[in-house]
């Protein structure tokens, strides 16, 4: 049942990912908790999601005007280089750790977007 649950929720994934939303936490709760992959490889499979969705956000809203590629691009290979580095500690740390760490960054993110308010513009 849940293989044909895939393309549908690839979609609506995808589409939150575009927006910002963190589609790759929700994909990483999804594949760990109803698929029952391993977290190793879900983390894997949430790399490979995660690359062209990203990809052609930026391109549509590099497009729009909202994203001058030259200001980011220092963050991009800063982000590149920090993904690979804790990939590697990653993959050196115990996974019980791990699953315990990532659903500690979640709350605390949820729990930031909850109360966020937005400074006011001078």
């Amino acid at each position: 049942m849940v293989e044909y649950l895939a393309f549908p929720i690839a979609i609506i994934l995808g589409f939150l990912a575009g927006l910002g939303v963190g589609g790759g936490s929700l994909l990483m709760l999804w594949l760990t908790s109803v698929v029952n992959m391993d977290y190793a490889v879900a983390r894997t499979v949430n790399l490979l999601f995660f690359l062209p969705t990203a990809l052609i956000a930026t391109l549509f809203h590099k497009k729009q005007g909202s994203v001058d590629i030259r200001k980011v691009l220092p963050a991009i290979i800063c982000a590149c280089i920090a993904a690979a580095v804790f990939s590697y500690i990653g993959k050196h740390i115990d996974t019980h750790l791990l699953k315990k760490l990532f659903g500690g960054i979640l709350i605390i993110t949820g729990l930031r977007e909850l109360f966020y308010r937005p400074r006011n513009a001078k």
